[in-house]
């Protein structure tokens, strides 16, 4: 992705909002993303990937997501349709996330 592609389809947040939040406030849980203006807290699509740009910040790499921006979105209208994640596209584009919160799931505002 692009650092001016959207992570957060409901709220519009780009890769680049959540980097630069990520540097600032280095939070100590994926969850706290959802401080950046609501990222997550929407449909959830993109919980896992949120859970993918927090561990590469932690381990001190730059946060990013190896799909194109036209495929993230397609998969998310899937998700959408289905109610579930395709584990695959999960797996390879944030394998951090461990196929974790593959449905709808918890609010990440809530740690487990």
């Amino acid at each position: 992705m692009d650092p001016d592609d959207h992570v957060c389809l409901c709220f519009h947040v780009s890769l680049r909002k959540i980097r630069t939040y990520l540097r600032a406030e280095n939070p100590p849980v994926a969850s706290l993303i959802s401080e950046c203006l609501s990222a997550g807290t929407g449909c959830m699509w993109c919980v896992p990937f949120l859970k993918h740009l927090h561990a590469q910040h932690q381990r001190g790499e730059v946060p990013d997501l190896k799909i194109s921006p036209e495929r993230y979105a397609k998969e998310r209208i899937k998700f959408h349709a289905s109610g579930e994640r395709d584990e695959g596209v999960v797996k390879e584009v944030a394998p951090e996330a461990g196929g974790q919160e593959l449905d709808r799931g918890p609010s990440p505002g809530v740690d487990q």
